[in-house]
């Protein structure tokens, strides 16, 4: 299948080869700094940070969160809404 659609496209220019070629080893580098090691030191700085700043955390126990309310509190609609609501309104009534 591959090999059936490079027919009909024209081959990569130098500048683009090179940047492919660029990218790789961008890629390539990054991919080397993830380690087993590494993914152990991060998650040690992190609760590292965590602990640091629990005196800010929020106790979530007597509190309730949702994302959505089902529309149980419906934003303020505003203003541009609310003159085509007029708008229309007054074009209700004539």
């Amino acid at each position: 299948m591959f090999a059936e659609h490079n027919k009909n496209v024209a081959e990569e220019s130098l500048k683009i080869q090179k940047a492919r070629k660029k990218l790789k080893k961008q890629i390539d580098a990054q991919e080397k700094k993830v380690t087993e090691q590494a993914l152990r030191e991060k998650k040690r700085e992190i609760a590292q940070w965590i602990e640091r700043h629990v005196a800010n955390r929020i106790v979530l126990k007597a509190k309730s969160i949702s994302l959505f309310d089902e529309n149980q509190n419906p934003v303020a609609m505003s203003e541009k809404v609310q003159e085509i609501a007029r708008t229309l309104k007054n074009e209700l009534k004539k």
